[in-house]
């Protein structure tokens, strides 16, 4: 979509990046690391001073307490984490389930794994968990669950009692957890991220991935890491050193100073992106979609059906190549493309690239 976007010169609501800067001080601190000797390679788990800052922010956040040293690793962005994680638990036969709409990276790595991908579809329009469903397709074949929160592309939230429930569910199987976190700033009316992490049960079996490209507005530097118990981060650490081996240096050094000097930045996120999100979900209210504002993550889903019947793949292409604004339809994360009449727009735009997509939507 954002291919088809730069062709049509349509304004690019579909794939998930800001259009503005990571905050200044930040950068200045990747120029001053580049310039003093910050260039060859860092330990393979990510510099020291970073883990410790990780761990410092878990222990504030969540009242968790990791050892940093062998229980998190920094990665080359948080979908390498996601895949290193699948290749450490996953083999031959094994069944991995995933919670649809799901971020299309996981069941590749599965796939690749040898494993077998088992898709439970959320209940919409809420996009909560099937319980029930979710129940019944718990085998002794079940090797993990990948559950992902705040949610893409839908942005669900999965909350406390969910996580008591999850870890209950699972007590009677020897499967484990992963955990996608990377929007864990980003919840929205005042409501706590839920970790696995903080859950003493689920902890045990959980590997938990996170991103700081989401929380400092730089997708392209593609750094994230890996919390979980020492005995499953040595599986994790020996797929890891065979993939990338290492992060670039001198961004985890600027984010260790930077994470540990402003704390809020990230404590703040949560408002920065809400001002967004009501703004684009104003700009849309004389509009034909029917928006239920986002609970988390910067994505927002709109309901198209009082403007087409068309498929949502069909649709995405018609309005990003005669209305000049691009979307992702939300069936291409489901197992079986179906459309719901839902689309998924990015709102982690200044707010005049909103204003002017929002125009032209009004205007359907």
């Amino acid at each position: 979509m954002s291919a088809l976007a730069a062709k049509h010169g349509a304004i690019n609501l579909s794939q998930g990046f800001p259009d503005f800067d990571p905050p200044a001080p930040l950068v200045r601190r990747v120029t001053h690391h580049l310039g003093t000797g910050r260039n060859q390679y860092p330990p393979m788990t990510g510099v020291p001073q970073l883990r410790e800052a990780i761990a410092a922010k878990l222990r504030d956040l969540y009242g968790v307490h990791v050892d940093y040293e062998s229980e998190i690793t920094v990665t080359s962005g948080a979908t390498t984490a996601l895949f290193c994680a699948v290749q450490a638990l996953v083999r031959g036969g094994d069944q991995v389930i995933v919670l649809d709409p799901a971020y299309d990276s996981y069941e590749p790595a599965v796939t690749l794994a040898g494993g077998t991908t088992v898709h439970v579809p959320l209940l919409a329009p809420t996009f909560s968990i099937d319980w029930d469903r979710l129940q019944a397709s718990l085998t002794d074949r079940t090797r993990l669950i990948i559950i992902n929160s705040p949610h893409n592309p839908t942005g669900a939230l999965i909350d406390a009692a969910d996580i008591d429930r999850l870890a209950a569910l699972l007590r009677p199987f020897g499967c484990f957890v992963l955990s996608d976190e990377v929007y864990e700033h980003i919840i929205f009316d005042g409501k706590p991220h839920a970790t696995v992490l903080a859950h003493p049960e689920l902890a045990e079996r959980s590997l938990a991935v996170f991103s700081f490209g989401k929380t400092y507005h730089a997708t392209g530097w593609k750094v994230g890491y890996c919390v979980a118990p020492r005995a499953l981060s040595e599986e994790f650490r020996r797929v890891h050193q065979y993939v990338t081996f290492a992060t670039v240096a001198p961004i985890q050094y600027a984010l260790a100073d930077y994470l540990s000097a402003h704390p809020e930045h990230h404590l703040g996120l949560a408002s920065f992106y809400a001002e967004k999100r009501d703004l684009f979900a104003r700009l849309l209210g004389g509009s034909k979609f029917r928006v239920t504002p986002s609970r988390g993550t910067y994505f927002q889903l709109a309901d198209y059906r009082e403007i087409s019947d068309l498929p949502d793949t069909e649709f995405a292409r018609w309005l990003t190549i005669e209305h000049g604004v691009a979307v992702i339809p939300i069936s291409v994360f489901y197992e079986t493309a179906q459309s719901a009449g839902f689309v998924r727009f990015c709102f982690a735009k200044q707010p005049a690239t909103l204003e002017q997509a929002a125009a032209r939507l009004v205007a359907l």
